[in-house]
């Protein structure tokens, strides 16, 4: 459930004002009462949940499951709010592993205690349905038995979608402050509670813009936070099985391990080294969950690549089940995998690497000195991976692929230093990459199709059905071989990689240029 509101912070000798004023025509402005509610909050001792705008609670006094679990958007005053039953001293277990991703290691704890006397109006349209909810908080601050401060604040928040709803909110936000109540950033209440502590940021937040000249220190430092904070930001999507969060997660994971390997002159080796065993074994646990996620989609989308000669439903039917089966596998193997200790200890080292990474003498120096050479390097790897023929094996194309990604992240990684140079490139290496993993998700499934087969010897229909979807999936890899032509051709025009000649790195018109599909 999506939660809308505004705050306001208010003083004691705050009078609200007349109300009604923001009825709706043929609506009103009802008094709904007052609400007495306790409330207790957990996090980490160290505030990491607070520091990331999460809060996790027990409150009591009002209808509906006690503990509340409410997460940040992209929104500062929307959060999401998710609710469970659960035994009064301890949160519940499908709550606190959404947190995990920011909690990491640590322990959760109570932190902070409010009580909060809630006298409240509804502002209602004129069927009666309630638009907006107005509250009038009298909150006091304690940890167990012991207060420590209290304030007032108001709150305005959406009940009902639609216009008419966001303009009452507009016209309360307008009279409140209009009347003395000060709207200043949204603040949960727990934040304010705890202090000076909560406002301070996450351990890990995506980095802002790097310095106007900057090293090459500063421009691997700003690559590997960006990407564990985007790894972390992953986890409660990941747990939530929302679409697509699985293959971004694992995305990052080979970032890392590319990031970490293109740039290794500049990262002390003993460093990287436990990092890259780490984001290995995470990218491993994500890995059969992403295939098992692909080959379903590649189901659905290779029996409706040719209309003419549709397959047989009884038998997709059954390949599906088979595949969802295997979805529901690995889905439950990732949450296992997701809910142990070495999990965790996992976060905390990529957090901590992010923070305060090793680098070596040589990152010291100007990123532009530095930077094209590792580039270069990189690029090179894949213009030898990049010599394929029409018959050369999957094998082949395959390595062109991994190359592919980790020329396209370097360049990626060093765009924000060197300039659009790096971003052109590295847009051109997707366009490659994009077909070489079209054509290995191909290879990948035709194999599949042949092994399902295999596993049905007494279905005839079955057989027949994943005989032909092979041969689609075949026809789609060679397609997919022509089409690399094309993409190749656009990423190596020695426009593109001209830059990489700085710092010593060789000129791409001074090299060979690979041979590519069909040039055999």
């Amino acid at each position: 459930m999506r939660e809308e509101e505004l705050k306001f912070s208010v003083n004691d000798g705050f009078v609200l004002p007349e109300l009604a004023v923001l009825a709706p025509q043929g609506g009103e402005v009802v008094r709904a009462g007052t609400r007495r509610l306790s409330a207790t909050y957990y996090d980490s001792p160290d505030l990491r949940l607070a520091r990331s705008g999460v809060t996790l609670r027990r409150r009591t006094g009002e209808d509906g499951p006690p503990w509340h679990l409410k997460l940040p958007t992209a929104t500062a005053n929307v959060r999401e709010e998710l609710t469970a039953a659960g035994a009064p001293d301890t949160p519940p277990a499908e709550l606190a592993r959404l947190v995990t991703g920011w909690l990491r290691a640590a322990r959760l704890v109570p932190v902070v205690a409010l009580d909060t006397t809630r006298d409240v109006w509804q502002v209602r349209d004129r069927a009666g349905r309630p638009l907006v909810e107005l509250v009038d908080d009298a909150v006091t601050v304690g940890n167990g038995r012991q207060r420590t401060g209290g304030f007032r604040e108001l709150e305005v928040e959406r009940k009902a979608d639609g216009e008419l709803t966001a303009a009452v909110m507009r016209r309360a936000a307008t009279l409140l402050t209009e009347t003395g109540a000060s709207g200043d950033a949204f603040v949960p209440k727990a934040i304010r509670a705890l202090g000076p502590r909560a406002l301070e940021p996450p351990d890990i937040a995506a980095p802002g813009p790097l310095p106007r000249r900057p090293t090459g220190g500063e421009v691997v430092t700003h690559a590997l936070r960006r990407t564990v904070a985007r790894l972390i930001g992953y986890d409660v999507r990941v747990r939530r099985g929302e679409p697509d969060a699985v293959h971004q997660m694992r995305v990052c994971c080979r970032r890392l391990r590319s990031d970490l390997r293109v740039f290794a002159p500049l990262v002390d080796s003993d460093f990287a080294a436990p990092i890259i065993e780490h984001v290995r074994w995470l990218g491993g646990a994500l890995g059969e969950s992403r295939d098992a996620e692909v080959l379903r989609t590649r189901l659905s989308r290779t029996a409706a690549r040719d209309p003419l000669a549709p397959l047989d439903g009884h038998a997709l039917a059954v390949l599906d089940t088979d595949l969802a089966e295997r979805d529901r596998r690995a889905a439950h193997a990732l949450a296992g995998a997701m809910d142990t200790h070495r999990y965790a200890e996992s976060l905390e080292v990529l957090v901590e690497a992010a923070r305060h990474p090793r680098l070596t003498a040589r990152a010291r120096r100007p990123a532009t000195r530095t930077l094209p050479r590792q580039v270069a390097k990189a690029w090179r790897d894949l213009e030898t991976a990049a010599r394929l023929g029409p018959l050369d094996p999957d094998e082949a194309w395959h390595a062109a692929r991994i190359q592919a990604k980790r020329a396209r992240y370097a360049a990626e990684a060093v765009a924000p230093a060197t300039g659009k140079d790096a971003a052109r490139l590295a847009k051109a290496i997707a366009e490659v990459q994009d077909v070489l993993g079209e054509h290995h998700d191909a290879v990948i499934a035709a194999q599949h199709w042949a092994d399902l087969a295999a596993q049905h010897p007494d279905d005839p229909t079955v057989m027949i059905t994943c005989g032909r979807l092979v041969e689609r999936e075949r026809a789609a890899a060679r397609t997919d071989r022509a089409r690399f032509r094309h993409a190749w051709s656009r990423a190596a025009k020695p426009k593109r990689t001209r830059w990489l000649a700085a710092d010593g790195g060789v000129p791409a018109e001074a090299r060979p240029t690979p041979e590519v599909a069909g040039a055999r």
